[in-house]
């Protein structure tokens, strides 16, 4: 009697000792704007990440038969970049949907593997120097090493602390606390953060906080907008400006923190599986956030590679929940005489 394929081990397809493969798909038999079209990147772009990625998605077992790293990889871009486990994708490269969702866990793993190698604040004094000389570029902001914001990302209901991912606007989600340079490349991301935290308490607890106050520069500091508390490394907006240096002050600081939303925006746009138009990401919060640290690495590699995709529209119904703060007024009197500092010498 026949045994239907569909009751065979996933890992028959994804594992084996051999150079036997599954899949049937080539890149060299498709153009370049299929592989856009479907994958979201051009061929050579995943010939690098084929090269990044392979070893560790080539682990040896007993099995006989594999899935190649070209085809898992191809999977993940698929659901990265559409959202969707959908057939006609699976079709394509000859996987079936649970080939395709164990291809996204182990490319997810081998992308997060390697976030610190992409996702990281410059350190030798030309490249933070050239980074605040990027800021001050856009309006005049001086000391700049960073803007950083949360953006929601909306997941499934988790079996346990459900609560606690409850935001404001009734959604579970992952609160994630990024930063971001003048071009949009990512500088830090956390993406565990539960969706009940507001952007102060995250940024509080987070390993961001920690850098800033006893590891990184000294001589310079974040754009954080009025859900953040002032301190001497995070500079603010003034809440009701009255002079005209308050002005300048909050209008070019507006303007330089907008890189965040837009960063956000960009993320959002190339990788759909976070914007909410497809629904929740259907995995526990720990796996979810995998994921998006997964399409935060992509993003930065993807910078690299000139790939720059400001230019789309804004897509997705899941969009930061709107804080219903209070002003944080800061009672760090350093970090008030440094914004003091800062608006009488660049903005009088």
């Amino acid at each position: 009697m026949a045994v239907p394929i569909a009751v065979l081990d996933c890992d028959l397809l994804l594992y084996g000792r051999g150079h036997r493969t599954l899949d049937r798909f080539k890149l060299e038999d498709v153009t370049d704007e299929y592989l856009v079209s479907t994958y979201g990147f051009p061929r050579q772009f995943i010939y690098y990440l084929v090269d990044l990625l392979g070893a560790s998605l080539s682990r040896p077992t007993q099995r006989s038969r594999a899935i190649s790293p070209e085809t898992q990889i191809l999977a993940a871009l698929g659901f990265y970049t559409s959202g969707s486990f959908q057939t006609r994708m699976g079709d394509a490269i000859g996987i079936s949907q649970a080939s395709m969702s164990r291809c996204v866990a182990n490319v997810t793993e081998a992308l997060v593997e390697r976030a610190s190698q992409f996702i990281h604040f410059p350190e030798d004094e030309a490249t933070v120097q050239s980074l605040k000389d990027d800021f001050y570029g856009l309006a005049g902001m001086p000391g700049v090493l960073g803007v950083v914001d949360c953006t929601h990302v909306a997941i499934k209901a988790p079996n346990a602390e459900d609560l606690s991912y409850v935001n404001r606007k009734g959604l579970h989600s992952l609160n994630c606390l990024m930063v971001c340079n003048a071009r949009g490349v990512l500088l830090s991301a956390e993406t565990h953060w539960p969706g009940s935290l507001p952007d102060c308490t995250v940024l509080q607890q987070a390993a961001l906080t920690s850098q800033f106050e006893t590891e990184l520069h000294k001589d310079g500091w974040l754009l954080g907008d009025s859900s953040f508390f002032l301190r001497t490394w995070l500079m603010t907006p003034l809440h009701i400006p009255e002079t005209p240096a308050e002005y300048r002050y909050n209008m070019a600081h507006s303007a330089t923190h907008n890189i965040i939303e837009r960063t956000f925006r960009t993320i959002r746009s190339r990788f759909r599986c976070l914007d909410g138009s497809k629904g929740t990401l259907q995995y526990s919060p720990e796996k979810s956030s995998h994921i998006i640290l997964a399409c935060c690495v992509l993003h930065n590699i993807s910078l690299e590679h000139g790939l720059d995709v400001w230019s789309l529209p804004a897509t997705g119904q899941m969009e930061q929940p709107e804080e219903e703060y209070e002003q944080m007024e800061s009672m760090d009197s350093e970090a008030c005489r440094i914004r003091q500092e800062l608006l009488l010498t660049h903005f009088s």
